[in-house]
């Protein structure tokens, strides 16, 4: 893989991106491109982006760097090819496409995006495209990067949706690999961001919206969260819509923008009632639900859904009613890219989602349950659902909250617990550099308190040990928030941290 000047030159001209160029050898050629000045070799292309700073692109030609990309033209550069541009971040996303061979071609690429379910949904395809690719499908998530089917071919991810560097970098590793599907989540953050500038969907599927990432270094207002979400619709060839989201006028038309009404599918809840009258393509509705269990019956409403042929019933083992909708996004999906009725119900049944609904039994205490939920309506939704499902004696809470983002979630999280939990125990989650005291307290500012009794207890690893000790035979206690995330962000730094799971058996197996 290589780029050369004059590919670079042409492609940033052709998108109106450039502003200068100082060419220190017409004739030169890239083998690497990088951003990160710590890891860049000789003949590097490199990006000088985000919170940058000098010294880096100096530490970047003292590795070999040949040439940088950059907004700003800078002193420590001297001698290297400067490129300038009016944008970095688009300039490096489609740099970066073109150096690794545009490797997105070569795939069929279904994109999930949504305030909650897209790591639910995005597994639950990810399983039915297993069966029907014959293990051909590269999987990118909040939880999982899986670019190929050997153990070293699969790692955590550090972002629901990587740098366009890295993003294209994975994506040209799974084709390598045999890969001929991918299934991502895209974030809100990637739009805002430019990580996916010029990247293009096979389907493209809008879950929900709901207000969240808005605050400091995020969204700054809900309009701006939304029309960030709606980007994956513009960019998709053929959009699915959950039409029980909220905004669906707004999401609806900003799919129509680029895509026919033949290509938009529509699915909701059997009897479900919508904020603007459309018809729907697909319908689904719950046929037995237990704890460990959902089964539930999807039925093809209009033609060009009934050509899907997806109509029968389901059954997930990843337990909540909530999660059918996930499901119902996933069946569809598949099958748009050719997966069979067979493929998706034999697939469902298999399918785990780390870190969601995870259970941990003790003999004498409540029975844990842990799960990501990490906002106002994954929360309500998933203490409603275990309240109802356990006959849960008390619902007791570990929480704590994000630090320098998602700031309006805690008012979210105080709601929540007034409406189904009995204790809470507010604690740290990844604070980043907010104190998390501070930030329990403005989740605590929410909490009623006549209905919920709160404690503090910074330390994580102590608070879910108090949780599990204070609890009964009849209680439940739910781990929110972290999943099975090993690490805390503390002051920039990823700190390891045991999960929640971990403490929590371990927390069992010493009581």
């Amino acid at each position: 893989m290589s780029l050369d000047i004059t590919q670079v030159v042409t492609l940033l001209d052709e998108h109106d991106l450039l502003k200068t160029v100082t060419v220190a050898d017409s004739k030169q050629t890239f083998q690497h491109v990088n951003y990160n000045s710590q890891t860049v070799k000789p003949d590097t292309l490199f990006f000088c982006k985000g919170n940058f700073k000098p010294a880096y692109l100096l530490g970047a030609k003292k590795a070999g760097a040949t040439a940088y990309v950059s907004e700003t033209r800078y002193e420590e550069g001297q001698g290297l090819t400067s490129i300038i541009v009016t944008n970095i971040q688009k300039a490096m996303s489609l740099l970066g496409a073109a150096f690794y061979g545009y490797p997105q071609n070569d795939l069929f690429i279904i994109a999930f995006t949504g305030t909650k379910g897209k790591t639910t949904s995005a597994y639950f395809t990810y399983g039915i495209e297993q069966a029907h690719t014959h293990d051909r499908v590269a999987l990118f998530s909040t939880i999982d990067r899986i670019v190929g089917n050997a153990p070293e071919d699969r790692f955590k991810s550090d972002l629901t949706t990587p740098e366009s560097l890295d993003l294209f970098h994975d994506m040209r590793h799974a084709v390598d690999n045999g890969m001929t599907h991918l299934v991502m989540e895209v974030s809100s953050q990637a739009y805002k961001k430019n990580r996916v500038y010029g990247l293009k969907y096979n389907v493209g599927i809008f879950l929900n919206i709901s207000p969240d990432h808005i605050g400091e270094n995020e969204h700054p207002t809900f309009a701006d969260y939304l029309h960030c979400k709606e980007q994956l619709l513009v960019n998709a060839e053929t959009c699915i819509i959950n039409a029980e989201t909220d905004h669906l006028a707004d999401v609806y038309y900003a799919a129509k923008t680029t895509t026919q009404p033949e290509n938009i599918y529509l699915y909701a809840r059997e009897g479900a009632k919508l904020q603007m009258p459309l018809d729907l393509d697909v319908t689904f509705k719950n046929t037995n639900e237990t704890l460990h269990q959902s089964d539930f019956q999807v039925t093809a409403v209009s033609e060009k859904a009934k050509q899907l042929a997806i109509d029968g019933s389901y059954e997930l083992h990843v337990p909540g009613d909530f999660n059918e909708s996930n499901a119902a996004s996933a069946i569809i999906a598949s099958a748009l890219s050719g997966a069979s009725y067979d493929d998706a119900k034999t697939a469902l049944t298999d399918v785990h989602v780390p870190g969601r609904m995870e259970m941990v039994t003790s003999k004498d205490h409540g029975t844990i349950y842990i799960d990501y939920a990490h906002n106002y309506g994954s929360l309500k939704a998933l203490l409603s659902f275990l309240r109802v499902q356990t006959g849960a004696g008390r619902v007791i809470v570990v929480i704590g909250s994000t630090g320098n983002k998602g700031v309006s979630r805690r008012k979210g999280f105080g709601k929540a617990l007034s409406e189904e939990a009995d204790v809470a125990i507010l604690t740290t989650d990844d604070p980043a550099y907010e104190d998390p005291k501070k930030i329990a307290e403005e989740i605590d500012a929410h909490i009623d308190h006549s209905c919920v009794k709160v404690q503090y207890v910074m330390d994580r690893k102590t608070a879910i040990e108090t949780a599990i000790k204070m609890s009964t035979k009849d209680d439940i206690v739910v781990l929110a928030g972290k999943g099975e995330d090993a690490f805390q962000k503390v002051n920039g730094v990823n700190t390891p941290y045991p999960t929640d799971v971990t403490i929590a058996k371990n927390a069992v197996e010493e009581l």
